[in-house]
């Protein structure tokens, strides 16, 4: 056990996101491959500017907010995720990236990537409202 958890070092634990108390009054931990996974929707999740001290972290995503749901703001979604990803997350490689519009109001972006570490594959989906709901 203590040598796998040495080979998984690398991947990091820190405080879950979204931040979360545990029974015991302690803060949270995430662990390995769900940090690195946390790390990807908190990138996706903050708009450049949004923290202070960062002013460059983030994914610019955001600023395509009330755009009209066509391709090119499904291709400027996809380049702005993957310049995000590539910049702040260095544990992974993108391996396919994909925005499929849903409804008028939604993309779904879908990430396949690979821990450069240990070579393991990770996929999540995350959707983007570009619109309220009508």
């Amino acid at each position: 056990m203590a040598a796998t958890r040495e080979t998984r070092d690398f991947l990091g634990i820190g405080w879950k996101f979204p931040l979360q108390v545990t029974p015991a009054g302690r803060i949270a931990q995430a662990r390995y491959e769900q940090r690195i996974e946390e790390s990807i929707y908190l990138i996706l999740s903050t708009s450049k500017g949004e923290r202070v001290m960062l002013p460059e972290f983030g994914c610019g995503i955001h600023d395509l907010v009330f755009e009209p749901n066509n391709p090119a703001t499904t291709s400027a979604t996809a380049q702005a995720v993957r310049a995000a990803l590539t910049r702040f997350e260095p544990r992974i490689d993108v391996l396919d990236l994909q925005v499929e519009p849903q409804e008028e109001n939604l993309l779904l972006i879908r990430i396949s990537y690979r821990i450069r570490a240990n070579n393991a594959i990770g996929n999540l989906v995350y959707p983007f409202y570009i619109t309220e709901a009508a």
